[in-house]
């Protein structure tokens, strides 16, 4: 690859990179805006129909009685994605018998692309207990707009796919309820997320 070449690919990430970040900041402070003005709880997450990597549907229900550490991304992320998954299985481990309490789970922006097979191998490669999610459209759309995170689809002309995704790259802490507990934005180490999941433990 030429010199020019090498340069306009480093861009491409680093603006990917920051504009991850940025639309990550936009979505925290109107997600703490919403928790703050919310007398009888946070208004984060909610009912969602969806398929795991086994092809079977599940929904919130499947998961009561657990912590549930949720992220939104897609498999053909180059960096991002797989930082935060790696992140979440370390604090998940810094937790010790404790993490036993809690479900992680990977719920994909991109379905055309993530089938449960492709998430079954995707969610191996982080953790043996990292659930994956995936569904038509439809049902993503439907759990993006509870959890209130951004994605659309973008052209990508550093990369031999047709398109890859914008999406804002946060981790969220669900209660055994189903209730919003916390949130962490991008750049949370491992001890720090593992820190602010064993305040509700």
């Amino acid at each position: 690859m030429k010199r020019n070449g090498i340069i306009a690919l480093v861009a491409g990430v680093a603006v990917a990179i920051l504009a991850g970040i940025w639309i990550s900041n936009l979505v925290i402070s109107a997600v703490e805006t919403r928790d703050g003005q919310a007398a009888g709880g946070a208004r984060v997450g909610g009912p969602f129909t969806l398929v795991n990597e086994q092809g079977e549907s599940v929904t919130e229900a499947d998961f009561r009685g657990r912590y549930m550490l949720i992220y939104f991304g897609f498999t053909f992320c180059p960096d991002v994605c797989p930082t935060e998954l790696q992140v979440m299985a370390s604090a998940i481990e810094t937790l010790g018998p404790e993490a036993e309490k809690i479900t992680p789970v990977f719920i994909t922006i991109d379905p055309e692309r993530d089938t449960p097979e492709v998430m079954a191998r995707y969610v191996a490669l982080f953790h043996p207990r990292l659930t994956g999610l995936t569904g038509t459209p439809e049902q993503i759309a439907a759990a993006a707009k509870a959890w209130h995170v951004f994605y659309r689809k973008a052209e990508d002309e550093n990369s031999s796919e047709d398109y890859t995704m914008d999406h804002s790259s946060i981790v969220f802490l669900m209660g055994p309820e189903g209730e919003y507990l916390k949130l962490f934005g991008p750049g949370t180490g491992p001890d720090k997320m593992a820190e602010g999941i064993a305040e509700f433990l």
